[in-house]
């Protein structure tokens, strides 16, 4: 049975706003300062001035909130990277957290650390049922609330959101990834960890119970081109999160990521006359500077792909291993973050 302090203490965040609309844990003094310790920072040091608000996140601050997500201290690093990678202006974080649509930051993580911490991205990996995931990225998402100011209602005008802005966190599983791990691939060492930063709506997903190639990547590249997912107009970067029996037989055909993000690039399309059903040709008339140059939006029969280059397309394997499943992330118009977790 939980005391009167404790349930006092957790009716008082409640009452305070500084929830997420679930129960946290209380942060009291004693496991913010260990949280702190742990990162071998001082209390007091500044992370970051979140948007939309500018509030200061100092490593004390975030030590509350990841207390208060449930993490354990050796999470910190993960959490402390996740929110200076946002603040990199390619992702747009104050836009990200202030628009209207459901997107939400994603954080994917790479390297030793998804083995250290028990990150999970295999079975279930946006789902529940896995400590590391649900706290990292809940302490990410109390952050940006609590000291960003993006209050669901007030300065987020989120018109629905999705459950990841509860948290939104999983790992890459290298261990069945047929190619280069993304990190690796992006310029790091394999023995670097890192934490990958996206605003992406929830994950889509592409069932596909045959095996050849070919026709999986069609399937894949229909799923990422509807009418209304809003990378058709604005473009920013996407994400596909291969499964591990389709990234089986992909890599066994001979097809790599720059094939692959190469076919979905050219097939991935919509042609002008039908985007035209969304609104004025890119939807609005001051939105002219986001398609490519190449693409004429007075020309009905040219064909619009659903980011700018290949190199916008990111992928990753996750997922797992008994079922032929992918998931298509859309992005929102910003452009994907890396950074290396230093502490880890």
């Amino acid at each position: 049975m939980l005391s009167t302090e404790l349930t006092d203490a957790i009716e008082l965040m409640f009452e305070t706003g500084w929830t997420d609309g679930l129960p946290v844990v209380p942060p009291s003094k004693g496991l913010v300062r260990r949280f702190v310790a742990h990162t071998g920072r001082d209390a007091d040091e500044l992370i970051a001035e979140l948007p939309p608000l500018g509030g200061r996140a100092t490593v004390e601050r975030i030590a509350v909130n990841a207390v208060m997500a449930g993490c354990v201290p050796d999470h910190m690093p993960v959490v402390i990277t996740a929110l200076q990678a946002m603040m990199d202006e390619r992702f747009n974080l104050r836009g990200v957290m202030c628009s209207t649509g459901i997107h939400t930051p994603l954080l994917i993580v790479n390297g030793p650390a998804v083995q250290q911490l028990d990150i999970n991205g295999g079975y279930n990996c946006f789902g529940s049922g896995w400590r590391a995931n649900a706290t990292i990225g809940r302490a990410v998402k109390l952050a940006l609330v609590n000291l960003g100011g993006a209050i669901p209602g007030e300065t987020n005008k989120a018109t629905f959101g999705h459950p990841g802005a509860y948290t939104y966190c999983v790992a890459e599983d290298e261990a069945a990834n047929p190619w280069m791990p993304m990190h690796v691939e992006m310029g790091y060492a394999a023995t670097d960890s890192t934490v990958t930063v996206f605003p992406a709506e929830a994950p889509h997903n592409i069932m596909y119970h045959a095996s050849n190639s070919r026709d999986f990547l069609t399937v894949l590249a229909d799923t990422m081109c509807p009418l209304g997912n809003v990378q058709m107009y604005v473009m920013g970067d996407t994400f596909v999160a291969i499964g591990p029996e389709h990234a089986k037989f992909l890599h066994a055909d001979g097809w790599n990521k720059r094939d692959i993000r190469q076919f979905l690039f050219e097939h991935a399309r919509k042609p002008v006359r039908m985007l035209k059903h969304g609104g004025p040709p890119q939807g609005d008339a001051r939105r002219g500077h986001f398609w490519p140059r190449f693409i004429d939006p007075d020309d009905d029969d040219q064909m619009v792909p659903v980011v700018r280059a290949p190199d916008r397309i990111h992928i990753f394997v996750a997922g797992g291993a008994g079922g032929p499943h992918s998931v298509y992330l859309p992005g929102w118009g910003s452009r994907a973050v890396t950074r290396k977790i230093e502490e880890i």
